[in-house]
């Protein structure tokens, strides 16, 4: 993949089309969100609230609490500090990069003439709702993981928010073992406030303990978003021949006759669909099936039109 040409390279993953289709949606939350109700937007005010923003020039009336002295001490000028009003939205995407997401299947959608991964897929999904998200005024953060937490970005308004997720999302590579159920528990207690949690995995791990460590989320008052990303194989095991299969998180490797396994192979990813699936609909999360043969801007739109009918 050929870095952005008007840009720096993570640009790539927020192409001019992705941004042309995304902005005509809007993102709302569903439920009440630390006091607020949600899908009702105020504009940024400058106040005295929690989030830093940026400073400006100091003019007569100004409170002196908010001047920066240590902005005065450089520029030898006056300069407030400037406060971002809290937002009724704040968004946390988490983005599985774990070793089976690097699974590209023959059928994947391709995008600038590549056939894309799981986790390529992801990330492009990854980028379009940071923009989406920000270019509303929520906040939003990420939390980039495979059997460990890599990257903690804290939820923020800012416009230079998605600059950095972007940088993160590019950096990011799968490859390390899926540990969700440990990851799912620490992310929980690590989100200060209440709002909304985006995942973006295979979900490829024991169900039982996924599903509890997912309720820890709604136990903490998130509302909760699994975007299931699957390969059409993955969901389908569409081979004939005799074939060499790879686990891409350990060592095992098998040569065997896909013929042989097919039955019981489709009676487990259909269970395993169906357990995630279930799941969620006791903890009224949205659970949302994406099959990576589909463009991932047609994946997210539609999405985003059934959660604006409420049918998630």
């Amino acid at each position: 993949m050929s870095p952005h040409q008007d840009g720096p390279a993570y640009m790539r993953w927020l192409p001019g089309k992705t941004t042309a289709t995304i902005s005509r949606f809007e993102f709302m939350a569903r439920g009440l969100v630390d006091g607020f109700i949600s899908g009702r937007h105020r504009s940024p005010r400058k106040g005295f609230s929690v989030e830093f923003a940026e400073h400006r020039q100091y003019v007569p009336g100004d409170d002196i609490r908010n001047i920066d002295w240590r902005v005065l001490a450089r520029k030898d000028r006056y300069y407030v500090k400037q406060y971002m009003e809290e937002t009724n939205l704040r968004a946390t995407i988490l983005l599985d990069c774990s070793g089976s997401m690097a699974y590209t299947g023959g059928a994947a959608a391709a995008f600038e003439g590549r056939a894309l991964s799981k986790f390529d897929y992801a990330r492009y999904l990854a980028a379009a709702l940071s923009y989406l998200l920000v270019g509303q005024q929520d906040g939003v953060g990420l939390v980039t993981f495979d059997s460990r937490i890599r990257d903690f970005l804290p939820a923020k308004a800012m416009a230079s928010q998605v600059r950095h997720i972007l940088d993160r999302i590019d950096a990011a590579e799968p490859g390390g073992e899926t540990a969700l159920s440990d990851i799912f528990n620490e992310v929980a207690e690590r989100i200060p406030h209440r709002g909304v949690v985006i995942i973006l995995s295979d979900f490829f791990d024991d169900t039982a303990e996924l599903i509890k460590a997912l309720h820890h989320f709604t136990f903490r008052k998130h509302e909760l978003i699994l975007l299931h990303v699957m390969a059409e194989e993955e969901l389908r095991f569409p081979f004939n021949s005799f074939a060499h299969f790879k686990d891409l998180e350990s060592p095992i490797e098998l040569q065997l006759d896909p013929k042989t396994i097919r039955a019981l192979y489709l009676e487990r990813i259909d269970a395993f669909v169906k357990a995630l699936k279930d799941g969620s609909g006791r903890m009224q999360a949205d659970y949302v099936p994406i099959n990576t043969r589909e463009p991932f801007e047609k994946s997210l739109a539609d999405y985003l039109v059934r959660r604006r009918m409420g049918a998630g």
